[in-house]
């Protein structure tokens, strides 16, 4: 029976001592949930402080004047000869693709210019052609022949593009396909002038080329004469440099223009998508970063807000030029201008004074709206 009792009793201080072991192993669980409940309330905490800090932080690091725009600016069409309008091809509103015709003023003595400079040419080659020719000296012959008859194709191309539309203008219910080829054959004509000028320039650096003679000399005087009275027969004409929107027409039909940078003609943009030239104020060029997002609001859509960002910031500061609201500012403060591309299509108008905020960002956020760059 003693014996038994001996057993039973190393039996049970064998399993406390197991058990101790497992709880030294496996740690105090209530330790364990002390850990966990502290650093949960870390997290809350940090998380408390960014929270206000954020709202600490002002929404708008500055705010600025701006003026809404198209995409590429306002482009003011003029003339550079004078002379009397004879017509006004386009209205406002209108869409227009480079090399349309805007307005044409009377052209009456170029086209006699013309006339008269297109039979004196043929005249000369008549004459040139008399003279036998070989080697280089053909050569450039029929390299300068090639140029001049590109030249007259594309002052063709261009009356008939223009006389096409004219009558599309005058019958909108015609077919519209002949313009197209008009259009194409410009372009092939601008081409074909462009590949014949660098035959010519080719054949003009051979070694050996010989003189031009009298004859020749005659021709290429008469064909230099052709070309300028063609020339101011198209600068007569005042054609769209770039594709876009007629924003305005200030030509009228029968009244005299001048060169002049001061009274456009047409003004024509491209309204595809917007912009805002803003301009902010010296003491906040610091705050304007490119890539930073902006809020747009206007006194014509009070309920309204605009979000756009920043694409470009000017290097140097000048003086102001659109005039603010409220108290005047000193003439002597310098404003840096700054470019803001709006989002989507908003319905503001070009010309629209607006107030332009620029967001305060944090580093996060102004890291991640900043454009991305190309690596080689």
């Amino acid at each position: 029976m003693r014996n038994l009792d001996s057993t039973t009793s190393s039996f049970a201080v064998a399993v406390m001592m197991a058990s101790a072991m497992c709880l030294a192993v496996a740690g105090n669980p209530l330790a364990e949930m002390s850990k966990v409940s502290s650093a949960h309330a870390a997290d809350q905490a940090a998380q408390a402080a960014t929270a206000t800090a954020t709202a600490a932080r002002p929404q708008w690091s500055a705010s600025a004047t701006g003026r809404v725009g198209p995409r590429d600016g306002q482009l003011n069409i003029g003339t550079q000869l004078p002379g009397r309008v004879a017509d006004v091809a386009v209205k406002t509103n209108d869409k227009v693709l480079a090399g349309d015709l805007l307005v044409r003023l009377e052209e009456d003595d170029q086209i006699t210019r013309v006339t008269a400079a297109s039979q004196e040419v043929q005249v000369r080659e008549r004459e040139r052609d008399e003279e036998i020719a070989k080697g280089l000296q053909l050569d450039r012959r029929r390299a300068e022949d090639s140029v001049a008859s590109a030249e007259r194709a594309l002052y063709r191309a261009r009356l008939s593009f223009d006389e096409i539309a004219f009558n599309l203008r005058v019958n909108p219910a015609a077919p519209g396909g002949d313009i197209i080829k008009a259009r194409f054959a410009i372009g092939a004509a601008k081409e074909q002038l462009t590949n014949s000028r660098a035959s010519l320039s080719r054949v003009l650096s051979k070694d050996g080329i010989p003189l031009a003679t009298r004859l020749e000399s005659g021709l290429a005087a008469a064909r230099a004469e052709l070309s300028l009275a063609e020339s101011a027969v198209e600068r007569g004409r005042i054609r769209a440099p770039v594709d876009g929107t007629v924003l305005n027409v200030h030509a009228k039909f029968g009244e005299l223009v001048a060169p002049s940078p001061d009274v456009p003609l047409v003004v024509i943009g491209d309204l595809s998508m917007l912009r805002v030239k803003a301009e902010v104020e010296e003491r906040d060029a610091t705050k304007v970063r490119i890539g930073q997002r902006v809020s747009i609001k206007s006194d014509a859509f009070p309920d309204k807000q605009f979000d756009g960002a920043v694409t470009s910031v000017s290097q140097t500061l000048a003086a102001p030029r659109i005039a603010t609201r409220g108290v005047r500012r000193p003439n002597d403060i310098e404003v840096l201008e700054v470019l803001v591309s709006l989002d989507g299509t908003p319905p503001l108008l070009t010309g629209m004074r607006v107030d332009v905020f620029f967001r305060n960002e944090g580093p996060a956020e102004a890291s991640a709206n900043q454009p991305a760059t190309k690596t080689n």
